[in-house]
């Protein structure tokens, strides 16, 4: 039988080929620490064993993120510049279910240094790679290498949007940054996008919804989150 990962590769090989600007383009200037300590991490809630529904894929704004932990000793590798500088990174890959959702399910497999350097291009943390994969990928799949498999087939699939330029359009509303994913990526419907911004109205992170066959699929009101009509600001990190 073949792998998720696999099945998923195929099934998104007609996506893959129509967006030229993969994911990854987007941290070009990413440079990988010599040496990424992984560490350990403890459930922030109880084990929830529910079917799955579905999946989000939460890509964190890096620059807002940032703002104001530059000097973080936690948040060096993204933050501080001396690894490169970073837009939109994964934040993780969220199993969903009816109501709630699947978390900190048991499991004897960490992520290993080795894993977590391949990784940092994408999600620039390893505190937050061993905390998404305990919570969240150990209900989905056997092992870290397999979650961060289905994670990075799923990233590589997508075309950013240039949030950059975006930012400078006047009267700039949650509709328009959904009407730029939609451009970039034509088999995305508007309703497979979420937006999540703070309470002053800017960007945090953008949530992308898929069915369970890992196609894009309306998100909820919960994942949806900003409505189109709301004003939204994209800080660009100066």
């Amino acid at each position: 039988m073949r792998s998720l990962a696999t099945r998923l590769s195929i099934a998104l090989a007609p996506v893959a080929a129509a967006t030229p600007l993969p994911a990854l383009a987007q941290a070009y200037q990413c440079r990988v620490p010599q040496s990424v300590a992984v560490p350990q991490v403890r459930p922030d809630g109880p084990v929830r064993r529910v079917p799955v529904t579905g999946y989000t894929l939460a890509l964190s704004w890096a620059p807002e993120f940032c703002k104001g932990r530059e000097t973080r000793a936690a948040d060096r590798a993204q933050c501080s510049g001396r690894g490169g500088r970073f837009g939109l990174v994964v934040h993780g890959l969220w199993p969903d279910g009816r109501g709630t959702w699947p978390q900190w399910c048991p499991t004897p497999y960490r992520v290993t240094p080795r894993e977590a350097a391949r990784n940092m291009c994408m999600m620039p943390s390893a505190r937050l790679q061993a905390s998404e994969w305990a919570k969240h990928g150990a209900c989905m799949v056997r092992a870290p290498g397999n979650y961060f498999e289905v994670t990075r087939i799923l990233w590589n699939s997508l075309r950013l949007p240039d949030l950059d330029r975006l930012s400078k359009e006047p009267g700039l509303t949650a509709g328009m940054l959904r009407d730029s994913w939609v451009l970039a990526n034509p088999a995305w419907p508007r309703s497979a996008v979420g937006v999540k911004a703070n309470e002053r109205g800017w960007l945090q992170e953008l949530r992308l919804c898929y069915g369970r066959d890992f196609m894009p699929a309306p998100c909820d009101r919960r994942r949806l989150g900003t409505p189109d009509s709301a004003p939204l600001r994209i800080w660009r990190g100066f």
